[in-house]
């Protein structure tokens, strides 16, 4: 808005110092003419911005289909990790703190070409607002550039709240959280709102006791449940914000995201809304997956991601509530002087067969980090001159599980 504003004042002036410039020998004539023309652009002008407005303030026609039906439209996914999720005040900048590349189309139309329709794209708002928790425009700004990226190729886009330190389910601080997690959902929504079925909203990322005993071992009663109150307002906030906001699919996240059972049972559910998914975090066998001090090694009799879609169809898929696996995943690790990449291959294909055959799209986790001792979960080599895949025995994998 800011640019198209100053290119309407630039235009004037040129046209004010032409004026000037011919006032010395033109004829009236002349002058009326060109006053005429000035007249008849401006109008032009004007109308065109008045149906660019309202495009833009036109929903899109929406599907209006259950969660249940729309996931089953989905395949595998993908996370641009590292980017928008990063923390620090360096205003857009931060989408290059963590990882040094700025994203781009093209990274999006790779993941097309190569069969993902699914991408999350988590992005951290905690240090974009102010302390009365307005969103920054530049930042909101280019996060709708980067969701439009997907959306314009087809893929299904989950935008959510990531790494926010705000948020931390105890009685001292919820009601503070709840009120500034409902101003962010409201300028999300309203930003949003008449995009169609292919935008689905996640509330929150992974909500937990930070930093305590109980961070990542499922909580306690009195945290899961405070999760599930800041889970309503996010629901009631999207629900009351207009546009298609009404039939928008909504992901919802227990505490920590965790596949625990302790917490999926009490995964904040509204009742009569069939438009409602549920969001889990799985990374297993956690030992090969996700531990950076364990095996290099994938057990294939390893119980673990059969157990997990077990507890899923039980809980939610038994009575048709969908379910997404927003993160998974598998490290980079050495093994015997090399790395673990057919392990990985394994292990990828295991997956994503058990997940399919429960009709769970699963979501990678790609952080940008392939080498080293840390979490080396990228998968993407994004070259700003042409992405390309780090692994592509893993992505052959996955088209070959959904081929």
């Amino acid at each position: 808005m800011k640019f198209r504003k100053l290119l309407a004042l630039t235009a004037a002036s040129v046209l004010a110092l032409a004026g000037l410039a011919g006032c010395g020998g033109s004829d009236s004539g002349s002058s009326a003419a060109e006053s005429k023309a000035e007249s008849a652009a401006e109008e032009s002008s004007a109308e065109s911005k008045a149906a660019e407005s309202k495009a833009d303030d036109t929903p899109k026609p929406m599907k209006d289909i259950s969660a249940w039906e729309l996931v089953k439209e989905m395949k595998y996914g993908w996370n641009l990790g590292n980017t928008m999720d990063a923390t620090g005040n360096n205003g857009v900048g931060n989408e290059t703190a963590w990882q040094k590349v700025k994203t781009t189309k093209q990274m999006y139309d790779l993941l097309v070409k190569d069969g993902f329709n699914v991408a999350r794209i988590p992005v951290t708002w905690d240090s974009h607002m102010d302390d009365k928790y307005n969103v920054d425009p530049e930042w909101m700004a280019r996060v709708k550039e980067i969701v439009d990226y997907a959306i314009d190729d087809g893929m299904y886009v989950i935008l959510n709240t990531h790494h926010e330190e705000w948020y931390f389910p105890k009685e001292s601080d919820k009601e503070q959280d709840k009120e500034q997690l409902a101003a962010l959902w409201k300028q999300i929504a309203e930003e949003f709102k008449n995009y169609d079925e292919h935008l689905i909203f996640e509330g929150l990322n992974e909500p937990r006791l930070r930093n305590t005993s109980k961070e990542w071992t499922g909580g306690d009663k009195a945290s899961r449940a405070i999760v599930a109150e800041y889970e309503k307002v996010f629901y009631d906030t999207v629900r009351a914000s207009g546009g298609n906001n009404s039939k928008r699919m909504l992901m919802m996240t227990g505490y920590a995201a965790s596949s625990s059972k302790s917490c999926l049972k009490e995964v904040y559910l509204p009742e009569n809304d069939d438009k409602i998914i549920v969001s889990v975090h799985a990374y297993l066998p956690y030992s090969f997956a996700l531990d950076t001090k364990g095996t290099a090694d994938y057990d294939p009799n390893n119980s673990d991601i059969r157990n997990l879609f077990v507890t899923l169809d039980e809980l939610f898929l038994s009575k048709q509530i969908p379910v997404i696996i927003g993160e998974y995943g598998c490290m980079n690790k050495t093994k015997d002087g090399g790395d673990n990449l057919d392990d990985r291959v394994k292990c990828v294909t295991d997956y994503l067969t058990e997940a399919k055959s429960y009709g769970v799209p699963c979501c990678w986790w790609d952080n940008n980090a392939v080498f080293g001792n840390g979490e080396n979960f990228g998968l993407m080599d994004r070259d700003p001159l042409g992405p390309t895949w780090y692994f592509p025995a893993i992505i052959e994998a996955m088209k070959k599980v959904y081929a």
